[in-house]
């Protein structure tokens, strides 16, 4: 049978998937449930996919952030804003004539392998189901849409939110609000809530390290770029130096200290909260002890009514087009080699479901190279990829707490040399006519 080729998501990950592909010469489509390409980035005020809001703006810079074969335009910020990045992916998906290969206002309902190793792909388009069938599946659908939430005793009587609809400040203009989480979005919606609420509180049930965005008038991950030569271990520990000298210990912001050492969870970088702290504008306080109605009470014994929580608590890894007993990376690790092939399924691929200390798409663009290789056969999966995917869980690029969070981590420049080695290794290709 012909090789054809299903990608869910036309996001920053799909698009690149579909483009590398389609380069080869296979006949390959992609389902995208919005209605332009972009994905995350296609910013609306109203409950989305998306879960950028107003002044969302990446956490990594554009020197680190582009595809290989398509660098941002020079005129782009330094760390790109969610309309910047839209306009970039779609320039992107126009350059490589991609929009006629995706069908969008789709959604992806099931995926299923047959006996005959074949996906029969159900899909949704305005009210009509249709099922197509597959040689290959490439699964791009991303993962920070599905929110994950907090469990606390008691229950809260005022408005209580997920970062994930969080879409801009002004609603909460006047209010008293308390932003849950120490990771980057918490951060960014206690710095933007702030600017206009009544008060804003962050509770923190442990020591996070903030990043600056700049050091020494660079980028921080172009700066910590320059230490790649060094093992992984030793860059962190030169990483959390710099940090303290930059910021100081969290003491000095009545912030709880850090308990972990660097690396140990994903980082956080932001230049404004630390800012806001001093200034008086976001107020620290501990972990939540439970809810009691518009009171809520700490673990220090303090307790504070607030109008609005905003649970900035992360997102599950899911893929709702799979039935669970088939496949359920939702929770515990996730053993597939380069984070991208099955132990068992050689037509199924997962392209960006991975989380970097740095930036996505660039791995996500390597993988998609090595993915189509792997569809034309220059590229073969290892005989001993089982016992591969395992290393994936038992050895990973470092150490870090047991998380649901952290089941996916690598680093960014060491996972790009993984997988260009693995590129090399490719046989010649001519493609098809």
């Amino acid at each position: 049978m012909e090789k054809s080729v299903c990608v869910i998501g036309a996001g920053p990950s799909g698009i690149t998937a579909l483009k590398n592909i389609h380069e080869k010469g296979i006949k390959v489509i992609a389902y995208d449930y919005n209605h332009d390409v972009g994905g995350n980035w296609i910013y609306s005020e109203k409950e989305s996919h998306s879960s950028v809001f107003e002044t969302t703006h990446i956490i990594s810079s554009k020197t680190l952030s582009q595809y290989e074969d398509f660098p941002f335009p020079q005129e782009v910020a330094d760390y790109p804003s969610h309309e910047e990045l839209r306009n970039y992916f779609q320039a992107y998906a126009k350059a490589f004539n991609l929009y006629p290969l995706i069908s969008f206002n789709t959604l992806v309902q099931s995926c299923v392998l047959n006996p005959e190793n074949i996906w029969e792909v159900t899909t949704v388009c305005e009210g009509e189901e249709k099922t197509e069938n597959f040689t290959d599946l490439v699964v791009c659908n991303g993962h920070h849409w599905q929110p994950k939430y907090p469990n606390y005793p008691g229950e809260f009587s005022g408005e209580f939110l997920h970062s994930h609809q969080f879409k801009k400040a002004t609603p909460f203009k006047d209010k008293k609000v308390l932003v849950i989480g120490g990771g980057n979005s918490a951060c960014d919606v206690a710095v933007e809530t702030s600017r206009v609420s009544k008060k804003t509180s962050i509770s923190w049930r442990r020591g996070y390290r903030i990043l600056p965005k700049f050091i020494m008038g660079k980028p921080s991950d172009v700066f910590a770029s320059s230490m790649t030569f060094l093992p992984i271990w030793l860059r962190n520990i030169f990483a959390g130096i710099m940090v303290k000298i930059a910021t100081g210990p969290n003491s000095w912001y009545g912030l709880p200290k850090v308990n972990h050492k660097f690396g140990a969870t994903h980082p956080t970088v932001n230049s404004e909260l630390l800012y806001m702290i001093r200034h008086g504008k976001v107020k620290p306080k501990p972990d939540i002890e439970r809810f009691d109605g518009s009171t809520v009470y700490f673990k220090d014994g303090s307790k504070e009514n607030f109008d609005s929580v905003i649970a900035c608590t992360g997102f599950v890894l899911s893929h709702p087009f799979f039935k669970k007993e088939f496949l359920n990376y939702s929770s515990g690790p996730v053993p597939l080699y380069l984070k991208m092939f099955h132990p068992v399924m050689a037509n199924l691929y997962f392209i960006g479901m991975f989380q970097p200390l740095g930036c996505i798409w660039p791995g996500a663009e390597q993988q998609s190279k090595l993915a189509a290789s792997a569809l034309t056969g220059e590229w073969q999966r290892p005989q001993n990829i089982a016992q591969l995917c395992e290393r994936e869980v038992s050895q990973p690029h470092m150490k870090q707490l047991a998380t649901s969070r952290h089941t996916i981590t690598v680093d960014f420049h060491k996972f790009l040399r993984q997988i260009k080695a693995e590129l090399r290794k490719a046989k010649p290709f001519k493609k098809v006519a």
